[in-house]
């Protein structure tokens, strides 16, 4: 009977070679990690759930994510001292093998599933290197107070689609929490507004309430495909100007734009449109440190870095967002 592969063997000598090149196109990137800086990744893997455990898995067969796909998406979060990861699906295979192989000096903190159709079965996760961070302590999600609606008795249907997620980390002696949000998908852009406006609001409410002046905001993003994401893209850009004015902050630079892998739901061709972001916003405390930006960038794997028949086909072995990092000078 023929062994099964697991993602702890040795791979064979072509999975390697491909690896080992992803990871030199990584390197050409993304900077190295350095005792004076933190690097913070930000990737939505697409139905980060099952995978087929085989070095190379076929056109046709599912889930079409394989051993090597994983390999390459663990040596993507090892570039980053933490990563969000967004869309973990509710059996978690894919990530319980990544965690396999980036070994012991790895963990992971996630959500609970969220079920119901807007929730997608998904969770939300932080993937980060032992090494260089701890928990600090605070693991939260964020809800809706009732007062929000003003009739209590409809909270439980107006929570997010996906609860944001905020974790707390340490690195001597800067503290610094994070929160991931999955938007939900709507049937228009103006769907997602709400929730991107009240997260917003509440971010900014809460340094105030921490007795925090930020001094900058700045955002990275990237782009989708298809014309309702450029109307999506115009909808985000206003709940960023006002999330801008809830935190006292200017608003944000105009970020570059990026091409992401894979039609959209609707089988058009790739187009560019807003999608993904990272927000970003510091504080000086009486005796704490300022977190600078060092570089941002992004991560394009759809170069011939993943064996794949098609982009489609490339969207669902690694991702149809591509993987966003910034680095802070600490």
């Amino acid at each position: 009977m023929t062994r099964v592969p697991a993602i702890t063997d040795p791979p064979p000598a072509d999975v390697r070679d491909q690896v080992d090149a992803y990871k030199d196109a990584l390197a050409d990137v993304v900077p190295p990690k350095r005792s004076d800086n933190l690097l913070i990744g930000t990737w939505n893997v697409r139905a980060f759930n099952r995978l087929t455990t085989e070095w190379r898995s076929k056109t046709g067969d599912s889930p079409v994510r394989d051993l090597s796909n994983v390999l390459c998406i663990a040596e993507t979060l090892r570039r980053f001292d933490v990563v969000a990861v967004q869309e973990v699906g509710s059996t978690a295979e894919a990530i319980k093998a990544t965690m396999s192989h980036l070994g012991g000096d790895w963990a992971f903190l996630v959500t609970d599933v969220t079920l119901g159709d807007a929730g997608n079965h998904e969770r939300l996760a932080f993937v980060f290197d032992r090494e260089r961070l701890r928990p600090s302590g605070l693991a939260c999600e964020l809800v809706l107070a009732p007062e929000d609606f003003g009739v209590t008795t409809d909270v439980l249907g107006r929570q997010f689609a996906r609860t944001p997620y905020g974790v707390s980390f340490a690195r001597e002696p800067n503290v610094f929490t994070l929160v991931t949000l999955h938007v939900v998908y709507g049937n228009a852009p103006g769907d997602r507004v709400g929730e991107l406006a009240n997260i917003a609001g509440r971010l900014g409410d809460h340094r105030r309430r921490m007795g925090r002046e930020p001094d900058r905001a700045r955002r990275l993003q990237h782009r989708s495909s298809g014309r309702r994401g450029r109307r999506r893209g115009r909808a985000v850009q206003g709940v960023h100007r006002h999330r801008a004015q809830a935190a006292g902050q200017p608003e944000p630079r105009a970020p570059n734009d990026h091409r992401r892998p894979g039609p959209d739901r609707a089988g058009r061709s790739p187009a560019l449109l807003r999608s993904d972001r990272v927000v970003h916003g510091t504080a000086e405390r009486a005796a704490g440190i300022v977190a600078r930006i060092q570089e941002l960038g992004m991560f394009d794997f759809t170069q011939g870095l993943v064996p794949s028949a098609t982009e489609q086909e490339l969207s669902f072995r690694m991702s149809d967002h591509f993987p966003l990092w910034v680095e802070f000078e600490v």
